[in-house]
């Protein structure tokens, strides 16, 4: 049964909440620059702790059946016993806020149950799309992979830098730097595939990992690294919000995979040229996903 949140206390979450979440969040990078070791260290704790609450309103007030009201919130018990980690410096702070702010809006949109199109159906695949004001066109697919959550998790996230290797619309993965377990930076090339179409792109990604029980989330968006500026050659191509959602599917040993994406390719292209690439490319990424799986699960049985 759906958790119900009275209607006064839903009143303050929808007002206050925001609020305050934004007053503390919005902290600039470089406001955190000029405050001492102590004082940043607590805008940081308590900045976390805002964004715990926010994400649970997202739960608390939404229709998302996707995910568990009991689990998510034990997750949040499991999250509060873990230990304080390492004192982090003012560009790792802000490429995890920019992580959790990424979850955060994925999950506002993906509960938006209305106004999908219907752009792809293919072998049991799907991708829906919707126009969104301050983001632009999103799409979101739908698929079953056959394979473990852990498997797909390793892959997606714990492997990056291999995706090249299986994936040809991506010449080049780098892991610039890596904040924890959790929360990376990673520099891109489109591959020469999608290129021959729309030139020669680049991106700079956060990227940001959370799990909830058995459920894993990877969330990315663009962003900026002075070990990687601007390239000679490349158009700096940007991801407005990209979020993978693994779930096992029950007693079986298989995941439902969702795919939530927004990019903006920059450039004088026709946005009907990019539609039909967008949701094209997220089938297309999700068959070559299958194939290496599946060559994994092989080498495994061997």
């Amino acid at each position: 049964m759906q958790q119900k949140v009275p209607s006064s206390a839903g009143n303050w979450l929808k007002t206050m909440l925001p609020a305050t979440f934004k007053l503390f969040c919005g902290i600039s990078h470089q406001h955190f620059r000029n405050m001492t070791g102590l004082k940043r260290t607590a805008a940081a704790a308590l900045t976390q702790e805002l964004r715990r609450i926010k994400i649970k309103e997202y739960f608390l007030l939404g229709n998302w059946d996707s995910l568990s009201h009991k689990k998510f919130l034990e997750a949040f018990k499991v999250e509060e016993a873990k230990p304080e980690p390492k004192t982090l410096d003012t560009d790792e702070l802000f490429y995890i806020k920019q992580g959790e702010e990424a979850l955060q809006k994925a999950l506002g949109i993906l509960n938006q149950e209305a106004e999908w199109t219907t752009e792809i159906k293919m072998n049991g695949d799907s991708v829906v799309s919707k126009v969104l004001p301050e983001t632009g066109k999103v799409f979101k697919l739908e698929a079953v992979l056959d394979a473990s959550t852990q498997h797909v998790y390793n892959e997606l996230y714990e492997k990056v830098d291999q995706m090249n290797l299986w994936n040809p619309s991506v010449k080049q993965i780098d892991v610039l730097q890596k904040i924890g377990k959790e929360t990376m930076v990673t520099y891109e090339i489109m591959g020469d595939t999608a290129s021959n179409i729309i030139g020669r792109r680049d991106f700079v990604n956060v990227r940001h990992s959370w799990k909830e029980g058995s459920c894993c989330y990877l969330t990315g968006t663009a962003t900026e690294s002075k070990s990687m500026p601007p390239q000679k050659g490349f158009v700096r191509a940007e991801t407005s919000i990209s979020c993978i959602i693994l779930h096992p599917l029950d007693n079986t040993n298989k995941t439902r995979f969702t795919w939530l994406l927004s990019i903006d390719l920059k450039g004088w292209l026709p946005k009907s040229l990019i539609n039909q690439a967008m949701s094209q490319a997220q089938v297309d990424f999700t068959e070559h996903l299958r194939q290496q799986l599946a060559t994994i699960s092989v080498s495994a049985s061997c």
